[in-house]
């Protein structure tokens, strides 16, 4: 028997509708699957009834409530809530979403406070994104990474010049309470307004007057237009904090694959870690040391392992991570900073005795290290302070030693006076950020012996009167430091030459005035 084409194509047109509707109505049986609850908690929920219910799931509670499906047991789901679960009763209706927690992105976030499914916190009506991508997704692989080198500025002297930061790096920032850890990870938001660098700034569990200060800062300094901001509030379920890094990181991550340079601050994990401690005892998970989950360090390590600088052929873009981790009375090997100084790339360490002295930012150069270090670095920065940070270290060993001496001969005289010229030089103002130009014109002075004769009360200003007169003076200088260039003797010796005469023409002002 002979069939004509057209028959043919019926046939399998008709087969392609049947597959089609019977997998709707597959579909459809899925997301029609019921639970119950059979338990709530704080901020957990046990569930009965969901025997298809994928990992990481997103489940639908009375009253449009959300939750993720955590635990997944032979006699039911151990539900992290991502809403406030105190209306929640047993014996209430849990449906599934059929899809994974996801966040919005694109452009539409900049600018824009969320919190971590997506939801505005900003009251400028909803997001009009049209994608959605897992919070959950896995790190680019080994081959589509490339080499770190190039640099993120971030504004700041002491980090610039001596713990340099490169894109696709993860810089751990840690210090006790009140040391400046958030200000220096806002200095280096700020600098990038002038930069292609999109920032994130990812709060999880500070306090709202904190938020709302850095929040203010952005907006002052005209650096929302290129930041997106996402809250995990300290009053939000602990599920919610939970994954506010990864949706942060998330956000980022389609920025980079788009080709585009990215800088993500997780202010901070150790809140981090307490978040997913509690849910994990609240789920009756085993408590391992210091009573976090035995995945502790696979938690961090699989959201920080995310950040990267892609090669060109995936699009060439960067991810950079500068997580934050408050430790307590000074102790450095305490089980979650220790944790996080062996998953990133090296750290700065803010130091609370140089808090209190007033040496801002609280920077211990000692303790602080970039396991990257200059290769991201520009060449200007490795011509000017090649020794800088080996001899700035040593003379603070020499300074503690130096105070049981009386008498000190003149090369240890002379180290001393250097280093405390150094160190001021090194301060900087809050949130007043330096161009590479400025930077390194200040630093060819303090290393050249500019300043020797400048007293170190009037050594900050004189420091701010060389940084602003001497790079209009050399434009194409300038230049070349910012294009990447190295400095050669001549260049440098016409800076140091240009700062002694702003030097001088200080000295004769302030003198004048004292006269």
């Amino acid at each position: 028997m002979n069939v004509s084409d057209q028959t043919i194509h019926d046939l399998n047109e008709a087969l392609d509708h049947a597959d089609l509707a019977i997998k709707r109505q597959t579909a459809t049986t899925e997301l029609r699957e019921m639970g119950v609850v059979s338990q709530v908690g704080r901020g957990v929920a046990h569930v009965r009834g969901l025997s298809q219910t994928r990992s990481n799931e997103l489940l639908r509670f009375p009253g449009g409530r959300l939750g993720i499906a955590f635990n997944l047991d032979e006699t039911g789901i151990g539900v992290v809530m991502l809403d406030a679960s105190e209306t929640i009763r047993a014996g209430d209706e849990v449906r599934r979403t059929g899809r994974v927690l996801d966040v919005p992105v694109g452009d539409e976030l900049l600018g824009r406070v969320i919190d971590p499914v997506g939801r505005p916190l900003d009251n400028r009506g909803s997001i009009e994104s049209t994608k959605r991508l897992p919070c959950e997704r896995e790190a680019p692989s080994i081959m589509d990474r490339s080499a770190v080198r190039q640099p993120l500025q971030t504004g700041v002297k002491v980090v610039d010049a001596l713990i340099p930061i490169g894109r696709g790096q993860r810089e751990l920032i840690l210090g006790d309470r009140q040391t400046g850890k958030t200000a220096l990870a806002v200095d280096a938001i700020l600098n990038q307004k002038e930069s292609d660098v999109i920032c994130i700034y990812c709060s999880i569990g500070q306090r709202s007057t904190n938020v709302a200060r850095v929040i203010d800062q952005l907006t002052r300094h005209d650096a929302m237009n290129h930041s997106v901001v996402v809250v995990g509030e300290p009053a939000a379920p602990p599920g919610l904090q939970f994954t506010a890094p990864y949706a942060a990181t998330t956000i980022g991550e389609y920025f980079m694959e788009q080709g585009r340079d990215v800088l993500v601050v997780y202010d901070e994990l150790g809140t981090h870690a307490r978040s997913y401690r509690e849910l994990s005892l609240l789920l009756r998970r085993p408590p391992g040391r210091e009573a976090f989950p035995g995945d502790i360090f696979y938690v961090h390590s699989r959201l920080l392992e995310r950040s990267t600088h892609l090669r060109e052929e995936e699009g060439g873009g960067s991810l950079t991570a500068i997580p934050i981790v408050e430790t307590e009375a000074q102790n450095l090997s305490a089980y979650i900073p220790t944790n996080l100084i062996s998953i990133t790339d090296g750290q700065i360490y803010l130091s609370p005795d140089r808090f209190q002295k007033g040496i801002m930012p609280a920077v211990d150069v000692g303790r602080s290290v970039s396991r990257v270090g200059g290769k991201s670095q520009l060449p200007a920065y490795r011509k000017v302070t090649g020794d800088l940070r080996l001899s700035y270290t040593q003379f603070e060993e020499l300074e503690k030693f130096a105070r049981f001496s009386s008498q000190l001969d003149e090369h240890t005289s002379q180290i001393l006076e250097r280093g405390k010229r150094v160190r001021e030089i090194l301060k900087q103002p809050l949130h007043e950020t330096l161009t590479v130009p400025e930077q390194i014109v200040v630093l060819v002075a303090v290393t050249n012996g500019v300043f020797d004769q400048v007293s170190t009360q009037d050594l900050s200003d004189a420091g701010q009167k060389v940084q602003a007169t001497v790079p209009k003076e050399i434009p194409d200088i300038c230049e070349t430091i910012e294009r990447g260039g190295s400095l050669d003797d001549d260049a440098i010796d016409t800076i140091r030459r240009l700062a002694l005469t702003v030097v001088a023409d200080f000295a004769r002002e302030k003198n004048d005035v004292v006269s």
